[in-house]
């Protein structure tokens, strides 16, 4: 597993559902190249297959973003170089 401890910034879900989140990171770091951020997004979107479909996952070193979540469901995080930003979308 990718070296380096995760930095949570802002979080409202379950404590289970942050260890699975940076975990999914750190899996992802260790299976692509820290530039290949798509690819890690990419992985991390595994939470529709654990936790029902919806999740969103923004993965990178500077970026910006306004959206509106689930209550509950929402992480943002720093694990090495990267952060990372797991959220599920909000229902009308």
């Amino acid at each position: 597993m990718s070296e380096g401890k995760a930095r949570i910034e802002e979080t409202d879900i379950p404590v289970k559902m942050q260890t699975r989140a940076m975990a999914c990171a750190a899996q992802a770091l260790d299976l692509f190249d820290v530039f290949d951020c798509i690819s890690i997004a990419a992985h991390i979107k595994e939470f529709d297959k654990m936790y029902g479909s919806g999740w969103q996952s923004v993965a990178g070193s500077n970026f910006g973003c306004f959206f509106t979540h689930t209550p509950g469901t929402f992480i943002y995080f720093a694990l090495e170089t990267l952060n990372f930003l797991i959220f599920k979308g909000a229902t009308s």
